[in-house]
């Protein structure tokens, strides 16, 4: 699957819960893989911002149960979104 695919796609938790649709990804390049699904376009190099975003507005891809007509995602996503991102994490981000 691509990931323009799954833009604009409703993500649920696996208890039902509707979460918001992904608008965006962000892709590890040395890895080779997608580490989150952003449901808030990109749109800010601030720190605090993207520190906000990652922690309230991004599922992790590895919590990510099912890609069919929707995204299903782990239903333990708060407890995600709590641990959200470390500060290497958006250290990393906003340097590129």
């Amino acid at each position: 699957m691509k990931i323009s695919e799954i833009y604009n796609m409703d993500i649920y938790s696996d208890n039902g819960q509707y979460l918001g649709e992904v608008r965006d990804a962000i892709v590890d390049l040395e890895k080779g893989e997608v580490s989150r699904l952003l449901m808030e376009e990109w749109r800010s190099s601030e720190e605090d911002e993207i520190r906000k975003m990652l922690q309230q507005k991004s599922i992790l891809f590895k919590n990510i149960k099912n890609i069919g007509d929707v995204v299903l995602v782990s239903a333990g996503i708060r407890q995600q979104h709590q641990e959200g991102s470390d500060s290497s994490e958006v250290s990393d981000l906003v340097s590129r």
